[in-house]
This record gives structure tokens, C-alpha cells and sequence, in this order.
């Protein structure tokens, strides 16, 4: 078996150790791929392992080794499952590794809008405590989470671990979703009254034709003028241009956001440097306890398959 890592530099970098793949047959490691060159790089190839590198139709077609393509990841829209379904190509994927690591993140976005830390960090380092009056002094109005109402939409892993973290923070935990769910963790609500009774409103959910761009001008017109907004899951699901004019209008007080609807961005993102929004680079996944669990999911599948007991089969 050929087995090609097509994009493997983010997944790892160098700290984790890729040397499973040698008991699966010849291995080759790309630690970066261009569009133009996966064709080349996977004709020979029985197995590819893939994080963000597409595969469309015409790319199958033109593999004819091809047998198994593993997404490095838990989102598989990247492939088109149909062609592979049809040339007999198994696709899988990585669920349930980042949960943990995700929710921390989610946390750590809403605690730089509720505290500023950075800011504060960045203001000492400035000299502006040193040439204060006072022993102590705010730049913004800091908030305390303590029965304040988080509002979680999607209540999977992610979400649910998320409720776990605000309720140990006192908070009053609301999710919605397409069907109720039998938890204790939250308390279900319509998607308008979670817009309109949250102070954060925490995105958890894939990405789907459906929702795509749901977060827009009407439900952000429902939020608090108090409110954040957190988004740990696609950039697609909210209107960016709708949610900057909110934040520049005061409509909301904040956002922060892991994701955006282009990644790397283009220039003129109207969220990257809108007011009161923090961007980071799509790195909430990125904990290298959860990397290293993406790696040992896959040596899993790849097992699997050799093994003819296929798991975390998508197609």
C-alpha cells in the first residue's frame, strides 16, 4: 500500500510522530499541497490523509489506485462522497477529538470579552499603570459570568461540554436544536427567545445548506446591546458584513470568532479589525493533546480498513 499525507503540517508540525503509517505500506509526507499538484502527488496512491486539501470529482477520477481517503478532521464536506461512493473509495474522518479542547477555547474567547486581559496586559506594559493616580484601574467594563444566560446553539460534544464549563461559572445554560434534547446539562429554548435572553450566544453546530449565514442582521437586531457573540464552529453560519455593522452600531457589545467564511481570509474581512471582535487563526482544535488524538483516531481507521473492519465511515 502508498499511503500520501497530502497537507500534514498543520495537523503536525513536527511535535507528534508520524510513524504509524510505516506498518500501512510506502509513506510519503507533504507538509503543504497546491491544487494544482494532488493529482501528481496521489496517482500512485492506495491511501490518502487529508486535512484541508479537497477532493472533487474530477481529482477522483484521475486517481485510479485510490481506495481510502482519511480526513484528518471531523468535517468531511471537503470530499465529494458521492464520486468516491461511486468509484468504490472509501472516505473517513476523525470525530470526537477536539471537544475538549474546543470548549476551552470557547471560554477563553468569552473570557477576553468579559475580562480584556490582553488589553489590560498591554496597557501595564505601556507604562499607563505606572503613570496612574490609582492603585487600580478598568479600560472596559469587566463582567462577571455568575448568573449570566449562555445560549448554545447545537448540543453535541462540543456543546455539551461547553454547558459543563459555563455551569461550574454559575451561569444559566439555554441550547436549541433541531430536537430536544434529554439532558440536565441545559434548558431548551426557540432560537428566537435564545437570541433575544442570552448575554452569549455561543455557535456549536456544523455547517449545513440550510443554516448557512443564519446569524444575519434580523436575529443579531433580537441580542442584548449587552450580548457577545462566540463562533467555535464554521465562519459560514454567520453573516460577517452583518455582524461588523452590529458591533460598529453598538447593537451587541462583542464578538470573538476561531472561524471565518474564508480561510486564510482575504483582504477587507469586515470582521478582522471590526470594533470589539476578536479573531483568532482557526485554532481551537490545535491543543497538541487533541492533535495527537486526531493521529491515534486515524491509525485506527487505517487499521480498520486493512483489517476489513471499517470504522468512522462517512460514505
Amino acid at each position: 500500500m502508498k499511503v500520501v499525507v497530502i497537507d500534514g503540517i498543520t495537523l503536525n508540525p513536527g511535535d507528534l510522530s508520524w510513524e504509524f503509517l510505516n506498518e500501512t505500506g510506502d509513506v510519503q509526507i507533504f507538509d503543504r499541497t497546491e491544487p494544482g499538484e494532488v493529482v501528481d502527488r496521489c496517482m500512485d496512491a492506495d491511501i490518502v490523509l487529508t486535512n484541508k486539501i479537497s477532493f472533487d470529482r474530477q481529482i477522483l477520477e484521475s486517481l485510479p489506485n485510490l481506495k481510502l481517503i482519511n480526513v484528518t478532521a471531523t468535517g468531511y464536506n471537503i470530499i465529494d462522497v458521492d464520486a468516491a461512493r461511486e468509484k468504490g473509495v472509501k472516505v473517513c474522518n476523525v470525530p470526537d477529538y477536539g471537544t475538549e479542547s474546543v470548549a476551552q477555547h470557547t471560554f477563553a474567547l468569552i473570557l477576553e470579552l468579559t475580562n480584556q486581559a490582553g488589553l489590560h496586559s498591554r496597557s501595564v506594559s505601556e507604562g499607563k499603570w505606572t503613570a496612574s493616580p490609582d492603585f487600580a484601574y478598568a479600560l472596559t467594563p469587566l463582567t462577571e459570568l455568575k448568573n449570566k444566560t449562555i445560549g448554545l446553539i447545537g448540543f453535541g460534544n462540543i456543546g455539551r461540554q461547553t454547558a459543563r464549563i459555563a455551569k461550574a461559572f454559575g451561569m444559566n445554560v439555554l441550547y436549541h436544536t433541531p430536537h430536544r434534547k434529554d439532558t440536565s446539562l441545559a434548558e431548551y429554548a426557540e432560537l428566537d427567545s435564545l437570541f433575544r435572553q442570552s448575554d452569549i450566544v455561543s455557535l456549536h453546530l456544523p455547517l449545513t445548506n440550510s443554516n448557512k449565514g443564519f446569524v444575519n442582521k434580523e436575529q443579531l437586531e433580537k441580542m442584548k446591546n449587552t450580548a457577545f457573540l462566540i463562533n467555535t464552529a464554521r465562519g459560514q453560519l454567520v453573516n460577517e458584513a452583518d455582524l461588523a455593522e452590529a458591533l460598529s452600531n453598538g447593537k451587541i457589545a462583542g464578538a470573538a470568532t476561531d472561524v471565518l467564511s474564508e480561510e486564510p481570509p482575504v483582504a477587507g474581512n469586515p470582521l478582522i479589525g471590526a470594533k470589539n471582535c476578536i479573531v483568532t487563526p482557526h485554532n481551537a482544535w490545535m491543543s497538541r493533546e487533541a492533535r495527537q488524538r486526531v493521529l491515534e483516531i486515524t491509525s485506527d481507521n487505517l487499521k480498520g480498513f486493512l483489517e476489513g473492519k471499517e470504522i468512522n465511515v462517512v460514505n
